[in-house]
């Protein structure tokens, strides 16, 4: 057993594995045999029915037996640290994981935040790309023990089981808190650019790959990025962070689009899992032909951030919705809807959720597909904290198209978003009432010149598409109640937030 190794050790050892290449830029690419989260494989250990794929405590404790005797015979490697940094609300975690397989190691390293004297764990991940499991979708599974607040990987060797391991178990431990754990960025603004005079919290929740990290850290009004992946909402608006670097996609990398990813990805100690690299060593973040869903780690000491710690209380959120046909740029929820989108949790699709989801219209509360049980527990957990945070603003972004994907569509761009978020926290966006849905549309944003984007509906009349307009807003109307409806433990008050 090797404890705690240092980055300098795994990188050698890493390079020992011909599934591994050095890039131009001085780091490690590993190629893995499983290229995304593995939702089909993933269960909760229960002996009760439960709203999530599960297990019975029998079988998890024979699977465990048998990872169990597996490792005795393994050079294994171990990683400690903490989810969040914060002394009253971070909990120790450690990493298990196969000596061959040093950059999972190397990655989860940058997410922890390092273990002191008063480390002690609570969270244990046990990771075993070689030991498959027959008889499983895809010959791999994933356990997750909450009893025990241990997961159990087999046969996977995709880095995001690793990360997700921890934070699936910190879902609960968050909820049995009093809070509720968010799929969400993090940024803030300083107190010179905001129009309270404060510094200000922005919480931007998302699916992978819809841009909740371009989101997050794409710069505006000096804002700085703190967190690109779960936080918690505590009563009051207070936020925990977790993770002491970011684990980013790369399809797509552009140095200036996106520069702080750019720059943090292309440093010699961040490590790339699934990005095309070829034999020289070039990197080509545009190349899809193994898959779209390239990934990078990198410590957040690397790049300009806010220090994680005692950030101010949340001041805006913004629910992601990569859609293609009558969803605005931008919309302003009233009070009344903001659970209702949260719950509807509409998106694309990407290849970070598997070829299953890839490209299909989904629904995900809260945008988390790593909730522990019944999705309509945090629909009522977000009611009530929504009681406890009266200024909080909430807003649907939508980072895809308008107007469908053939010829003709309008994609929202970085900057239209980019514009868009700065407009929020100036204040500076006319909005007026949307008579399809309710909430409030822009009919001006500084540095956004396009109404059709702001206002859908001017682009489908004056396309000739009024009919496909009233069609898809008719079909929306009914799916989104229906869908609600399906809840049956839903606090009917969040269904209501529906009608315009």
């Amino acid at each position: 057993m090797t404890e705690n190794p240092e980055q300098e050790l795994l990188r050698e050892l890493a390079l020992q594995n011909p599934r591994v290449t050095l890039t131009e830029f001085g780091n490690l690419n590993y190629r893995a045999e499983v290229t995304s989260r593995l939702g089909r494989s993933t269960f909760f250990v229960s002996d009760e029915e439960i709203h999530q794929n599960r297990i019975s405590r029998a079988e998890a404790d024979e699977w465990a037996a048998r990872q169990d005797a597996y490792i005795a015979d393994r050079d294994m490697l171990l990683v400690e640290g903490y989810i969040g940094p914060d002394p009253d609300f971070r909990t120790g975690c450690r990493l298990y994981i196969e000596r061959d397989q040093p950059n999972i190691a190397g990655m989860q390293t940058h997410l922890y935040f390092p273990k002191d004297e008063a480390w002690e764990p609570e969270f244990t991940v046990i990771y075993t790309p070689g030991l498959a499991a027959p008889g499983k979708p895809d010959g791999r599974l994933i356990i997750i023990d909450l009893e025990n607040w241990t997961t159990r990987v087999f046969g996977s060797d995709y880095f995001g089981e690793s990360k997700m391991g921890g934070l699936r178990m910190w879902n609960r431990l968050v909820y049995d808190r009093g809070g509720l754990a968010l799929h969400a960025g993090l940024k803030t603004f300083p107190a010179e650019s905001t129009r309270s005079g404060e510094e200000e919290s922005m919480l931007i929740i998302g699916l992978s790959g819809t841009g909740k990290t371009t989101t997050t850290f794409r710069q505006q009004l000096g804002s700085l990025p703190v967190q690109d992946d779960f936080v918690a909402l505590m009563p009051g608006g207070t936020v925990h962070t977790t993770e002491a670097g970011c684990f980013a996609k790369t399809f797509g990398l552009d140095p200036d689009d996106e520069p702080t990813i750019y720059g943090g990805t292309t440093r010699p100690d961040a490590w790339l899992e699934n990005v095309s690299v070829d034999e020289n060593g070039k990197v080509d973040f545009f190349d899809t032909s193994y898959t779209a869903n390239g990934r990078c780690t990198f410590p957040l000491a690397n790049i300009r951030h806010r220090d994680p710690r005692a950030v101010p209380p949340a001041r805006y959120l913004l629910i992601l919705n990569r859609s293609d046909h009558v969803i605005p740029a931008v919309s302003r929820l009233d009070r009344d809807q903001i659970a209702a989108y949260f719950m509807l949790g509409e998106t694309k699709g990407t290849s970070a959720g598997g070829a299953a989801e890839a490209g299909k219209s989904l629904r995900v509360p809260g945008t988390n597909p790593f909730f522990f049980n019944d999705d309509a527990m945090q629909g009522n957990r977000l009611l009530e904290l929504l009681e406890t945070i009266p200024d909080l603003e909430a807003f649907v972004l939508n980072t895809g198209r308008i107007g469908g994907e053939g010829e003709g569509s309008k994609k929202v761009t970085i900057p239209d978003s980019s514009a868009i978020v700065q407009g929020i926290v100036e204040g500076t966006i006319e909005w007026e009432t949307d008579p399809d849905f309710g909430y409030q549309v822009a009919t001006s944003v500084p540095g956004i010149d396009d109404t059709e984007l702001l206002q859908p509906r001017r682009f489908y009349q004056r396309t000739g598409r009024s009919a496909e307009y009233e069609s898809i807003v008719e079909r929306l109307k009914k799916e989104r109640a229906e869908y609600l409806a399906a809840y049956q433990a839903l606090h009917p008050e969040i269904g209501a937030g529906l009608a315009p």
